[in-house]
C-alpha cells in the first residue's frame, strides 16, 4: 500500500524488571533503527513507558520525527489532505514532565496550559481537516478500576469541538480496542502490540480516509472498522 505516513501511538519501548537507564536506551535505539527503515515519513507519540527510567528529553534525543531537526513531544505535520496534530499528556497537574523513577502517577496525565494554547492556535490556523494523535485517550476511559484518559480531557474536547475541524483522534495506552463517536468526532483506541508473544499476536492498522468515510484495516489482532463521516 502507498502510505502517507507511519505513526506509533506511544509506549515505543519498555524497560526490564529493574529500572536501568542504559538498558532501556539500548532497547529504544534498537527499535528506532527498525522503525526508521519505513520508506516514508515516520512519527512518534509519547507514552508513559517512554519516560519510565529515562527522561522525556533523553527519549526525544534518541528518536526522529520526519521534518524535525530535534524531535518534539507535541507538534503538527501536514499531508496533502490533512493537518495532523500529535499531543503529549505525560505531565502532572503542575505541568511537570512525568518521570517514573521519581514516582509520577501514571493515572494522572495532563495536557498543560502552554500545550493547550499551542493546540488552540494550531487548530485555528488549520486550513484542512484535522487528525489528532495522543497516547492517552481524550475521552473518559476506565478499565479494571484504573483511569486511562487525560485528566483535563474536557478542555481538549471543547477546543476540538469548537474548531469543527477535527475528524478523528487516535489513542493507545489502554491495551483495549474501542471506537466511539462524541459530538461528531471519532475516538479510536487501538490495541497494544506487546500483550502476547510472537508475530501472530502483533497489532497494527492501515487507516484510509476520504471526505465521506473512515476505514481501518486491522492486521493480526487489530479489528477492522468503518464509519461514515459527518
Amino acid at each position: 500500500a502507498d502510505l502517507d505516513f507511519l505513526i506509533h501511538l506511544g509506549d515505543f519501548k519498555d524497560q526490564g524488571a529493574e529500572a536501568n537507564p542504559q538498558e532501556t536506551l539500548k532497547y529504544l535505539q534498537e527499535i528506532e533503527t527498525v522503525f526508521q527503515r519505513f520508506d516514508g515519513d515516520a512519527y512518534h507519540a509519547l507514552g508513559n513507558h517512554d519516560v519510565d527510567s529515562i527522561r522525556k528529553a533523553e527519549f526525544l534525543r534518541n528518536i526522529k520525527n520526519a521534518g524535525q531537526e530535534q524531535a518534539r513531544s507535541y507538534y503538527s505535520f501536514e499531508t496533502s489532505a490533512f493537518i495532523c496534530i500529535v499531543l503529549d499528556a505525560n505531565y502532572d497537574a503542575a505541568g511537570k514532565d512525568h518521570f517514573y523513577v521519581e514516582g509520577a502517577n501514571w493515572e494522572d496525565a495532563h495536557i498543560p496550559p502552554e500545550e493547550l494554547e499551542w493546540f488552540k492556535n494550531t487548530l485555528t490556523q488549520a486550513q484542512k481537516p484535522v487528525l489528532v494523535f495522543c497516547h492517552h485517550p481524550l475521552y473518559p476511559f476506565y478499565k479494571e478500576g484504573s483511569k486511562f484518559h487525560v485528566t483535563n480531557h474536557q478542555e481538549v474536547q471543547e477546543l476540538m469541538e469548537a474548531s469543527q475541524k477535527v475528524i478523528a483522534c487516535f489513542h493507545g495506552h489502554v491495551h483495549k480496542e474501542e471506537f466511539k463517536t462524541i459530538k461528531g468526532i471519532h475516538y479510536i483506541t487501538q490495541l497494544g502490540m506487546v500483550d502476547y508473544e510472537g508475530l501472530e499476536n502483533n497489532s497494527f492498522s492501515i487507516v484510509e480516509l476520504d471526505e465521506a468515510h473512515l476505514k481501518i484495516e486491522g492486521f493480526k489482532r487489530a479489528s477492522d472498522y468503518e464509519t461514515r463521516l459527518k
